[in-house]
């Protein structure tokens, strides 16, 4: 309904109220590029959960008698073969597998690690603090490719602890060396947000009350810092699936076996093939590499919007 009052027209439309969630995904929606690269994130996962369906040979299974190496991409081989002719379709199917499930588990353990300690360090404050992030700080200086083989080497001699994480090619290893190095930058996002949320009204009502320190950032320090978090989580799934694929490459990732085989690794395999005229060895596993951490970055970029209220006073 429409009313002319002086030459002004006025919409009679009812003021709807939205909930923050509903004005958090209308932020997301906003973000085309996250959108379509969402649909393509949910298809490579779709895909890699039904691999055995989906991967059109085994992972180590010749697509068919000798001689089949290095052949072309064909009907036969989608994407080709390798020097012993198992076709790289399939492998990268199953190395996609595992490089999320290696991306996924070390950023969930680096995001938890990285809540606590930044939670509790800004939380506390004081000398506690100081020490907490210089710690942090001691962690971040050391050249990442070279504190890796370092930890490797020495956690991967000590009997005992290989019982808990595994020996140092196996894909629990992997994961524990990613999260061992990728918790700092968590803390730091963490620690500032709780910097400038403890001193705020609602956190003094809860220390009035007599609430305990463990409840108040439980409760109410990290509820409010999810946005900043789940950025955080995105971009370590993107360092995780990085650094595994870096392990690889220099021979220090998951070693291949049944079964056994990763982005990194097969990038690492085809080191010699790209030299010698085998393009397509080395181009799609590079190819999902870098869709898969686009994807992931754009969904971050929007996450992180999403959850700026900011963002909608600019508008």
């Amino acid at each position: 309904m429409l009313f002319l009052i002086r030459g002004f027209v006025l919409i009679d439309e009812p003021l709807v109220s939205l909930s923050p969630r509903q004005m958090a995904w209308r932020r997301f929606a906003g973000h085309k590029a996250a959108l379509i690269c969402t649909a393509i994130l949910s298809f490579l996962v779709l895909a890699v959960i039904v691999s055995p369906l989906t991967a059109r040979y085994g992972v180590n299974q010749s697509v068919k008698a000798p001689p089949n190496s290095y052949l072309p991409p064909s009907k036969l081989a989608w994407l080709g073969t390798d020097d012993i002719g198992r076709d790289l379709y399939s492998r990268l199917i199953y190395g996609t597998r595992v490089s999320l499930l290696i991306g996924l588990f070390s950023a969930f353990i680096s995001v938890f690690v990285g809540c606590v300690v930044g939670a509790v360090a800004g939380f506390r404050g004081g000398r506690f603090d100081d020490v907490v992030m210089r710690i942090t700080d001691l962690f971040l200086a050391f050249p990442f490719l070279v504190a890796l083989l370092v930890v490797r080497n020495m956690f991967g001699s000590i009997k005992w602890l290989t019982y808990i994480i595994g020996d140092v090619s196996s894909l629990r290893f992997i994961i524990f060396l990613l999260s061992f190095f990728g918790w700092m930058g968590v803390a730091r996002i963490v620690r500032g947000q709780v910097l400038a949320l403890k001193e705020r009204e609602f956190i003094e009502a809860a220390r009035a009350s007599g609430a305990s320190r463990a409840y108040i950032i439980k409760r109410h320090l990290l509820p409010n810092s999810i946005g900043p978090i789940m950025v955080a989580l995105t971009f370590s799934v993107v360092g995780a699936i990085s650094g595994e694929a870096t392990l690889s490459f220099f021979g220090y990732g998951p070693q291949p076996g049944a079964g056994a085989t990763s982005l990194g690794l097969l990038v690492g395999q085809a080191k010699g093939a790209v030299q010698t005229g085998f393009w397509w060895i080395a181009l799609f596993p590079c190819l999902v590499l870098v869709v898969i951490s686009l994807c992931i970055n754009f969904i971050g970029d929007a996450l992180r919007d999403a959850t700026d209220p900011r963002m909608d006073a600019g508008k």
